[in-house]
C-alpha cells in the first residue's frame, strides 16, 4: 500500500513538472492581474494566469515619457509591454477583453500588442501607481511617440485600474 502511495505521489509530481517548467509560478503577494481565455500557460486551478506586482516586475520592463489627456504634463510610465505579457502566457486570440476594478470593460484588438506599443504601467515617474492614481495597472500607449495613438478609440483602450484580461477569438 505504501509503495502504491509513493508511486502515485511520484507520478503526480512528474506530471505536474511540465507546468512549472513553463516558468509561471504562483503569486506570493496580492493578485493584481488575472489573464484568462485562450492562453497556454496558467498557474491557477481555474486555468488562468494570476500575477502579483513582483511577477509583473520580473518580466522585461519598458518605459517611455508621454503626455496623456488625463494628467498634467509629461510623465515617465514604466511596466511590461502588453505584447510581452501576452507572449508569457502564450495568448492565442484576436481580441482582449480588458476589465477594470470598477467593472468598466473594453475590447482591444490583440493586434495592438506590438513592440513599442502599449504597456501595463505599474509606475509613474518611478512611483508605484496606487488605485487612487489609476493603478495598480494602467494601460498606457506611447501617445507622444506615435500620433496614430492620439484618437478617441485608442484613448478608450487606455484602461486604468486594470484587473483582468480575457483573450478571445
Amino acid at each position: 500500500m505504501n509503495r502504491l502511495l509513493l508511486l502515485t505521489a511520484f507520478a503526480s509530481f512528474a506530471l505536474a513538472a511540465p507546468a512549472s517548467a513553463e516558468g509561471l509560478s504562483a503569486p506570493d503577494g496580492n493578485v493584481i492581474l488575472t489573464v484568462s481565455g485562450k492562453i497556454g500557460v496558467t498557474n491557477t486551478a481555474e486555468s488562468t494566469a494570476a500575477f502579483d506586482l513582483a511577477m509583473l516586475d520580473a518580466l522585461p520592463q519598458t518605459s517611455f515619457t508621454t503626455e496623456t489627456i488625463w494628467t498634467e504634463g509629461v510623465a515617465e510610465y514604466s511596466g511590461v509591454e502588453l505584447s510581452v505579457l501576452l507572449d508569457a502566457v502564450e495568448a492565442d486570440g484576436t481580441q482582449l477583453l480588458m476589465t477594470a476594478l470598477n467593472d468598466y470593460a473594453i475590447e482591444v484588438p490583440a493586434d495592438d500588442a506590438v513592440s513599442g506599443g502599449p504597456i501595463l504601467a505599474t509606475r509613474v515617474d518611478g512611483r508605484p501607481l496606487s488605485v487612487r492614481d489609476k493603478g495598480p495597472i494602467w494601460v498606457i500607449y506611447p501617445f507622444d511617440d506615435n500620433p496614430a495613438y492620439k484618437t478617441e478609440v485608442v484613448y478608450s483602450r487606455s484602461i486604468w485600474q486594470l484587473k483582468s484580461i480575457k483573450v478571445e477569438d
